[in-house]
């Protein structure tokens, strides 16, 4: 279950590499206050480029496979290279181990849950597909994680505790809503490209199926919450519940309906 039985040498080597990577990512995620901020960081850079090369031996390589593991694992790593970016322009932003832990945790769920085999067959438009799709998944986590540092900020203020270090509450909100926005479109993008999809392969443009029904609903979560933000001015507690509403959702449309499949069902469907 863990890897394909073909390509001996290459599923090593994805092993090792997987192995390399969760223990680059378990370094910073155990020892976040023991270590200083280079060697932190040099951690997670290291992670970060181990984290590439299993993606791309996985999903390039001979037989690649996909299913809600890699799906998060992708996700994850597009979360990190959000954190890379914004650690350049917000040298104060703290959260290391965060996404060190969220890191560790999919590589590993991808080591063991691979997902199905990809087919040759697959029409061309499926990449374009996925592509929108795990970055709207990426943005979406982000958003997620900089409104749990915002809560924890707001939380802060309101008991009168020692400031810790970070961004102000105002800059959390304002990037959280960016990442929101950001993941909206591409959610957007990704029911379209749906469409087109499916009548590219020569089947209905549209079908209700799970997937689709939780993506759907995370949609209408999603613009209910930047409608509620653009005319009622939605903050705090209100907005972030929504935030976490629509997470939940979109979690549920692909990752869950193939953890169902996958794990619960034991089918190994594509």
């Amino acid at each position: 279950m863990i890897l394909p039985i073909t390509g001996a040498s290459a599923s090593l080597a994805i092993l090792l590499l997987t192995l390399a990577t969760a223990a680059a990512y378990a370094v910073p995620a155990a020892l976040a206050q023991r270590l200083s901020s280079r060697a932190t960081r040099g951690a997670l850079v290291l992670a970060w480029v181990l984290h590439l090369a299993v993606l791309a031996g996985s999903l390039l390589g001979d037989g690649p496979r996909f299913g809600f593991g890699p799906a998060l694992s992708v996700t994850a790593w597009l979360v990190l290279t959000v954190y890379a970016i914004e650690q350049q322009m917000f040298p104060q932003l703290q959260a290391r181990w965060a996404v060190a832990g969220l890191g560790t945790a999919t590589v590993l769920l991808a080591l063991l849950f691979p997902g199905a085999q990809l087919h040759a067959s697959a029409s061309p438009m499926l990449p374009l597909h996925w592509a929108l799709g795990i970055s709207s998944y990426g943005l979406f986590a982000a958003a997620v994680v900089h409104a749990w540092l915002m809560m924890r900020a707001e939380r802060q203020i309101r008991q009168a505790a020692e400031p810790q270090p970070g961004l102000p509450l105002l800059t959390l909100e304002r990037l959280t809503f960016r990442f929101a926005t950001g993941g909206f479109v591409l959610l957007s993008a990704t029911l379209l490209a749906g469409v087109v999809f499916g009548e590219a392969a020569g089947g209905p443009g549209w079908r209700w199926d799970h997937k689709t029904s939780f993506s759907v609903l995370a949609w209408l979560a999603f613009a209910t919450l930047l409608i509620g933000r653009a005319r009622f001015g939605w903050r705090g507690r209100r907005a972030v519940r929504m935030l976490y509403v629509g997470s939940l959702l979109l979690l549920l449309a692909y990752v869950g309906s193939r953890f169902v499949l996958e794990v619960v069902l034991n089918r190994g469907m594509a």
